[in-house]
């Protein structure tokens, strides 16, 4: 059995405001064009196939357009998983009739302990769950961790390996050992619910999805995530987005990782003001990629991100590298008792490099005003 691992596809997802559903399509074409190349035998989707549990109209076209062209244009078996960020139910709609055209979608924990076949490979499909609601399914109250409810889901998915088939696992979840990226929700609270990854030795190979980067678990040959197919943050810019190839013909399985390319790339450029707007300066974007800017400056910059844009059209963010330095070299006497209004123009032209408006004027006496009468009330 040779198959494709991706996941956390977050279909629908903005980043800082744009729309990602172009760069999720593109995504998507060359995560079909893999699968032809390496004439996989299926494709796993391991969660997270929309954004968010109410996923908007363009969001549900674009995810079932996909799903269509692989199962019934390209004839490809999807075995897929409800994640955090979807809703089960709107998921899981139809998924008795998605089976017909060996669409395998599971959204239940009690539907994980009945296995897919796929050749020579029996598939658990376990989606993401809160621990109480394996409590419910178990009967059993002492169950108050993922860790836990694992413990007893992998030991009733062993007694349905069939001894003569590869065991494959396909969870979301966060595995001991893996590191969280900010655009992931932080669902565990002092490593918790850390699913121990001696838990799932049982498997041949797990498919994991959850956490945003494939480096996540980089010494477990055959625990994965794939990670996400597109950079959803910037902590996420210097990594190489992709899917993997799972062989499962070889003891140990044979994986293998298969690059995307971002359409357009997510890169943090760290530099002075002066230098991100010379046009002497090169740097390795365009100005369709999505910037992150690290400013070295200590000085105020009126406009800094609407002047950025003349040349970074897609600034997403800005962080100061250095504090910022909006103290006087020198503070006298004289300075200090001036009126309140003096102190505010002077404090504002140090801060923006510009006087306070007339307008801007008028409203600050007027609530230096109010703020008299109430004292004096």
């Amino acid at each position: 059995m040779r198959f494709l691992h991706t996941a956390d596809w977050h279909i629908g997802k903005k980043l800082h405001g744009y729309d990602l559903i172009p760069e999720q399509e593109e995504a998507f074409r060359q995560i079909e064009a893999i699968a032809q190349e390496e004439h996989v035998d299926a494709i796993v989707i391991a969660g997270d196939l929309y954004d968010r549990a109410l996923p908007s109209e363009p969001a549900v076209t674009a995810l079932t357009q996909m799903l269509v062209t692989l199962n019934r244009q390209d004839k490809f078996p999807l075995l897929a998983i409800s994640g955090n960020h979807d809703s089960g139910v709107r998921l899981g709609y139809g998924a008795e009739w998605f089976s017909s055209t060996d669409f395998f979608l599971r959204t239940k924990l009690a539907d994980a302990l009945t296995p897919v076949t796929l050749g020579d490979t029996q598939f658990f499909l376990l989606p993401y769950f809160e621990p109480i609601a394996a409590r419910q399914f178990f009967d059993d109250d002492q169950i108050r961790t993922v860790n836990q409810a694992m413990e007893r889901l992998v030991a009733a998915m062993q007694e349905k390996f069939a001894p003569d088939k590869h065991h494959v696992l396909i969870a979301h979840f966060f595995a001991a050992g893996s590191q969280h990226t900010d655009s992931e929700t932080q669902v565990q609270v002092g490593g918790l619910n850390a699913v121990p990854v001696d838990l799932l030795a049982p498997f041949d190979y797990v498919a994991l999805g959850h956490l945003h980067r494939k480096e996540a678990l980089q010494n477990e040959p055959t625990v994965k995530y794939s990670g996400s197919p597109l950079k959803f943050s910037t902590s996420e810019a210097a990594d190489t987005k992709g899917v993997w190839i799972v062989d499962t013909d070889t003891t140990p399985v044979t994986v293998t990782f298969k690059p995307l390319r971002p359409w357009h790339n997510l890169v943090v450029l760290e530099d002075s003001f002066e230098h991100l707007l010379d046009p002497n300066h090169i740097y390795p974007v365009t100005p369709a990629d999505f910037i992150a800017v690290n400013l070295t400056d200590t000085t105020p910059i009126t406009n800094v991100m609407q002047r950025l844009k003349t040349r970074f059209p897609r600034v997403i963010e800005l962080n100061r590298v250095n504090q910022l330095d909006v103290t006087p070299d020198t503070l006298d006497v004289q300075q200090v008792q001036q009126d309140p209004v003096t102190l505010l123009q002077d404090f504002f032209a140090q801060v923006t490099q510009h006087p306070l408006s007339d307008q801007q004027l008028t409203w600050a006496k007027q609530a230096l005003q109010r703020a008299e009468k109430e004292e004096n009330q």
